[in-house]
Parts: structure tokens; C-alpha cells; sequence
């Protein structure tokens, strides 16, 4: 705040900058985390994957599991949801002139959280296709450590 009042409310990208690449980090964590409790496709991949006689006994226990997985994840959603909410409302309440620059820190950070996974996924590709091409024995440390790489 007192930075924009320096400015004479003008915005600088080169201060906010490095606040756009924390909160993306932020919102990268929270994502994650979002995800490891909304996705189930494994869970339903398992299932699928069992025999007859092995459903009936595990089918109640993975449910069950999946139940709680979703009422945690639609729990955690909903408080950090009502807490962004009332930060914001808060914030923009006591600096009604900083409001303008919330709205273009936001859209900066929804761009760069729009543009960084093509950066992020093009990384084990540029190790995979190298060990496409490369011998037998090389291949399969080159195909192994980009599939390591894509887990990230």
C-alpha cells in the first residue's frame, strides 16, 4: 500500500511482480491439493480393474473411502472460498482506491496460472522424444527420468 501511494497510484510491474509469482505458487499448492481430493479416475481405473469375487467385498470400503475424500474436498473448498471472500471484501472496503490494482494483480496471476503448465509440461517432453530417438540403453533412463519429471 504504501508503495502505490509512492507511486501516486500508479501500477509497477516490476514491484508487484514478484507478489504475482508467490500467490500463483500459493494458488499452484492449493490447487494440488484440490485436485488429490476431487479426482477419483484411479480409484474408478481400480475398480474396474478387480475381478467379480473381489468387488462385493471391496466396493463398500473404496465408496466409503470416496465419500469422504469428496465431503473433505467440497469442505475445504467452501472455507476457502467464504475465507477469499471475506479477505477481499474486507480489503477492498478499507482501500477503495487500491481496488483498480487488485483487478490487474488478479488478472496477471490468472494469466501467468493460464500460461506456466504449457512451460511446465513441455519439460518432460523435451527428455521424452530425445529418448524415442535414442539407443536401448539410453532409453530407458531418458524415458524413465521424463516420466518422473511428468509426476510433477
Amino acid at each position: 500500500m504504501h508503495k502505490i501511494y509512492i507511486d501516486s497510484g500508479s501500477f509497477n510491474l516490476y514491484y508487484q511482480l514478484p507478489q504475482i509469482i508467490y500467490s500463483s505458487l500459493i494458488s499452484g499448492i492449493i490447487n494440488t491439493l484440490i485436485k488429490f481430493l476431487s479426482l477419483s479416475s484411479k480409484t474408478v481405473t481400480q475398480i474396474k480393474a478387480m475381478k467379480i469375487n473381489e468387488k462385493d467385498n471391496s466396493d463398500k470400503n473404496i465408496i466409503n473411502k470416496m465419500k469422504i475424500k469428496f465431503g473433505f474436498f467440497f469442505a475445504i473448498s467452501f472455507i476457502l472460498l467464504l475465507g477469499f471472500w471475506y479477505y477481499i471484501s474486507c480489503f477492498c472496503t478499507v482501500y477503495e482506491n487500491t481496488q483498480i490494482h487488485l483487478i490487474k494483480d488478479s488478472v496477471i496471476s490468472f494469466g501467468l496460472s493460464l500460461i506456466y503448465p504449457f512451460f511446465i509440461n513441455l519439460i518432460p517432453c523435451l527428455f521424452r522424444i530425445p529418448a524415442l530417438k535414442a539407443k536401448k540403453g539410453d532409453k530407458e533412463c531418458l524415458y524413465k527420468f521424463s516420466n518422473i519429471l511428468a509426476i510433477f
